[in-house]
């Protein structure tokens, strides 16, 4: 993917029009003589969430290693967006996406740069890169979620959703705001041949399409919805175990996992902290704070518990190579529907 395209990317997920003066501020910390005499005790990571986990990984990350994070949270489009805003003057020193397309532009643009981790054999080899320039440290199935105080039990397969029944009732995180739903839409599309007639039907059924994840899965909690398709299932298990009116299942016809992968970027100023971050990740410490977050883990030895294993789900093959070039083509088709 070349600059345009990854610029177009970016450009399509958000226009957030601060970054370019955040990370100015950034870099002017880091230039600072404190942040040069610290710069071998500190790193700077920008992590699309999930907010709980990635405090929690923090924490523990520094209790053992001694090394600070400075942390940047939020969506993946808005992530990417900072990091073409910083391109001449680079902060961060890893990044972590919750999508694989995206983590392949910044690959493919030369934004990466490769590790051997300590642990990279645990891992499932189809969420990571062959040459290591990135790691699945974890994944989402997103599945239909639903309020149970308003539908006793549901199993739909996703076609079923555009009969008349679910007019009006049914939303979906926005591919603009939400890499999983990318992710969603384009293993959906290629998968199934009439995935795009899937979607348009839903679209004519009245879907509402509102926001990134929280903002659709808030929609049905509160009942003004009753369903989310394309849900982020960690989200829903959380909810549910919080004590929210929700549950998830996986359409039979199958559904897309969308792994979350964790890189060190080509211009990183701590090198040797930032792969030290990357094994922390892979770690067993680590993995089984995602497995206790409601998050697949990428070592699937790690034990799991009131979620759905992975080989419990009904699983869409999906070609993640190249992915990056059909991501954009796929993020602009949706957005032309109506």
């Amino acid at each position: 993917m070349n600059k345009l395209k990854l610029t177009t990317l970016a450009g399509l997920f958000t226009s957030t029009l601060l970054l370019g003066a955040c990370g100015a501020e950034n870099n002017e910390a880091a230039g600072s003589e404190t942040a040069a005499d610290n710069l071998d005790n500190m790193i700077t990571v920008y992590s699309a969430g999930p907010s709980g986990l990635a405090e929690n990984i923090q924490e523990a990350f520094e209790e053992e290693t001694g090394i600070k994070v400075e942390m940047f949270q939020s969506t993946t489009g808005k992530i990417l967006s900072r990091l073409e805003a910083e391109a001449n003057n680079p902060v961060a020193d890893v990044v972590v996406l919750a999508s694989i397309p995206s983590m392949e532009g910044l690959k493919t643009e030369g934004k990466l740069q490769p590790y051997e981790a300590e642990s990279r054999d645990s891992f499932h080899p189809e969420w990571s890169d062959e040459e290591f320039y990135y790691y699945g440290y974890s994944a989402t199935a997103l599945g239909v979620a639903y309020n149970t105080n308003q539908i006793d039990f549901l199993d739909a397969d996703w076609s079923e959703f555009s009969e008349q029944e679910w007019q009006g009732r049914v939303t979906m995180p926005d591919p603009t705001s939400s890499g999983s739903a990318v992710d969603f839409v384009y293993g959906l599309t290629n998968a199934n041949e009439s995935g795009w007639d899937i979607i348009q039907s839903w679209m004519d059924n009245d879907l509402l399409v509102a926001g990134a994840n929280k903002e659709s899965l808030d929609a049905v909690i509160t009942g003004d919805k009753d369903v989310v398709v394309s849900a982020v299932d960690y989200m829903t298990y959380k909810a549910k175990s919080d004590g929210e009116p929700i549950d998830i299942y996986y359409p039979e016809s199958g559904t897309v996992i969308s792994p979350r992968a964790a890189a060190i970027l080509a211009d990183a100023q701590n090198m040797e902290g930032a792969q030290t971050y990357i094994d922390f990740l892979l770690s067993d410490t680590a993995q089984e704070m995602v497995a206790e977050a409601y998050i697949l883990p990428g070592n699937q030895s790690i034990e799991l518990n009131d979620r759905a294993a992975l080989d419990e789900i009904p699983t869409l093959p999906v070609d993640w190579e190249n992915a990056e070039e059909k991501q954009i083509e796929t993020i602009n088709q949706f957005t032309s529907m109506n």
